[in-house]
């Protein structure tokens, strides 16, 4: 199975959590970006399978991820919000909700198991 390459946008500890966790999966890639967010087209040339992204940030960042949505509609784009954990998921797919197994497995195999 190739690795999927995981983009994490941020630097909260709810992203150095999810960070910490998702490097212990070999199938994963993980590339950390720092503010300011590159392009859409400098981020659709890094090839992401999911972009991890604080929702705190706003901003010229959201332009720029929900346009590399709309032309990458196989990405999955999870919001975290450092002020109280939640996780927002967008795609061009609909999930029901889902554990943190559930979110793992998806951001291993890019669907639900």
């Amino acid at each position: 199975m190739a690795r999927r390459r995981v983009i994490l946008y941020g630097n909260s500890v709810v992203l150095a959590a999810i960070g910490a966790t998702l490097e212990r999966l070999p199938e994963l890639e993980l590339v950390f970006l720092a503010a300011p967010l590159p392009s859409a087209a400098a981020l659709s040339a890094l090839a992401p399978d999911v972009i991890f992204f604080d929702t705190g940030r706003g901003g010229p960042a959201f332009d720029k991820l929900f346009t590399l949505l709309q032309e990458c509609p196989s990405l999955l784009l999870v919001g975290a919000n450092p002020e109280n954990a939640q996780l927002l998921l967008w795609s061009s797919g609909r999930f029901d909700a889902m554990t943190a197994e559930d979110l793992a497995q998806l951001v291993v195999h890019g669907s639900r198991v």
